[in-house]
């Protein structure tokens, strides 16, 4: 289990040669990779600004990467998220889990992105040709993480 907040980017291969590498158990490894697009509602994004608060960051991903853990059995788990100045076709986030078996390894990646989208303590400015604003959550994230509130007890694949 690994949270990285940083402002460099990432080696997506050397970070699921990484994973991969920390158990002969790996059955399957998948990997979300978000990038920064180049367009909103309000028009081309030129950039977007993420800030964090540090430590209470940390401290919220390694919950729910505990909690993914416990409900699907992970054998490993990495999250990178980039905070500064990005720009579009940038990668801003790597969410990548490891398990036995495929479905569990799916279920945790999606849950912990759902999360990252809708509860992870990170703000976003998004600049566009109009000028810049602070972004709020979509109400179809948030409906994504309903759906994992509403199957908290057991497994869901």
């Amino acid at each position: 289990m690994s949270v990285s907040i940083q402002e460099n980017d990432f080696d997506l291969a050397a970070e699921l040669a990484a994973l991969r590498s920390g158990s002969s158990k790996v059955g399957a490894l998948v990997s979300f990779v978000g990038l920064v697009r180049d367009f909103s509602n309000d028009g081309k994004v030129e950039n977007i600004f993420l800030e964090h608060y540090p430590g209470m960051t940390e401290k919220a991903l390694n919950k729910i990467i505990g909690e993914a853990t416990v409900r699907w059995n992970l054998l490993g788990t990495r999250v990178i998220h980039r905070v500064g100045t990005l720009r579009p076709n940038d990668q801003i986030v790597l969410v990548a889990t490891a398990a036995q078996h495929r479905g569990e390894a799916f279920a945790a990646c999606e849950f912990i992105i759902d999360y990252l989208k809708t509860a992870a303590p990170f703000w976003k400015k998004e600049q566009t040709g109009q000028g810049a604003q602070w972004l709020e959550t979509r109400d179809s994230d948030m409906q994504r993480m309903e759906h994992w509130r509403s199957h908290a007890e057991g497994k869901t694949s």
